[in-house]
């Protein structure tokens, strides 16, 4: 039973910590959970992902009265213009709007941030003093700028041929996967003390890394497709580019470094799609 709880109050303490979900109302989380919520982050993807589906989906719905196709299931529902009301553009800006309204804009803050520190930073102790500024600089102006225009872009074409829907769950669950394996290849930035939420991410057991590849891989594998093969390899990469970078900069990660690296990837990810042609 005490096992239980401690499961439940870690999925709460993911839940709250990477959405907006007012679940810490539901129950007392102690701050230890919180250490222990990165292994869960593509947990969170089901939920922010899901929601660009249901959203994406719901734009189908409203058009079918007057749309020139008939989807066969929800599953395998098209996106195109050509077979909702709603233009695929304003499909692709509200499942944006969506997410960010869910997760209160929490991976494009880190972004900015990131952006900013590695941008206009000279230095280790510089780069990590401007991430930590709450006020957002030319770089990260520039940096959400560019992201939302090669995103929107990106995603207008993916869900204009893409057979279905579910691919926004498939690549939010994978990059959050990806994202989250940063803390287990480097040490954290700053000492606890000096960290925006005061607390330290802690390092996952084997066990934990298991439930996180499960969490990761399974809307993956649910939703297969040969097509995401290259996209899913192209992201880890990065990743793994990423993770050397700021080694090299700042010998570790912050929570910055987190947000911006599901940025990265994910836009990775979508774009190799786009590249490979197999959509």
């Amino acid at each position: 039973m005490q096992a239980l709880q401690s499961i439940s109050k870690r999925i709460l303490a993911a839940l709250t910590m990477f959405t907006r979900l007012p679940l810490w109302r539901l129950c007392t989380i102690e701050a230890e959970y919180y250490k222990q919520v990165v292994p869960l982050w593509p947990l969170a993807g089901w939920f922010t992902g899901g929601l660009m589906v249901g959203i994406c989906l719901l734009c189908q719905w409203v058009g079918v009265p007057v749309g020139t196709c008939v989807a066969s299931s929800s599953m395998t529902a098209k996106c195109c213009c050509s077979c909702v009301g709603v233009p695929v553009g304003t499909c692709v800006a509200l499942c944006l709007a969506g997410r960010i309204l869910l997760t209160g804009a929490l991976h494009e803050d880190g972004f900015a941030d990131f952006c900013d520190g590695f941008g206009g930073g000279t230095s280790r102790d510089a780069v990590l003093r401007i991430m930590k500024d709450s006020h957002i600089g030319t770089y990260g102006v520039l940096g959400l700028v560019m992201y939302y225009l090669i995103i929107w872009n990106i995603l207008t074409t993916v869900l204009g041929e893409m057979e279905s829907a579910m691919v926004l769950l498939v690549a939010d669950s994978f990059c959050k996967l990806v994202s989250s394996s940063i803390i287990w290849f480097l040490p954290y930035a700053r000492k606890e003390s000096e960290a925006k939420i005061l607390t330290v991410y802690s390092r996952p057991s084997l066990m934990e890394v298991c439930g996180s590849m499960v969490f990761g891989l399974l809307p993956m594998c649910l939703f297969f497709s040969t097509s995401f093969i290259i996209p899913a390899v192209a992201s880890a990469i990065v990743a793994l580019l990423l993770f050397a970078y700021m080694r090299h900069r700042i010998q570790g990660y912050t929570g910055d470094c987190c947000g911006a690296t599901f940025i990265i990837t994910e836009a990775v990810f979508y774009l190799s799609l786009v590249i490979n042609g197999n959509i």
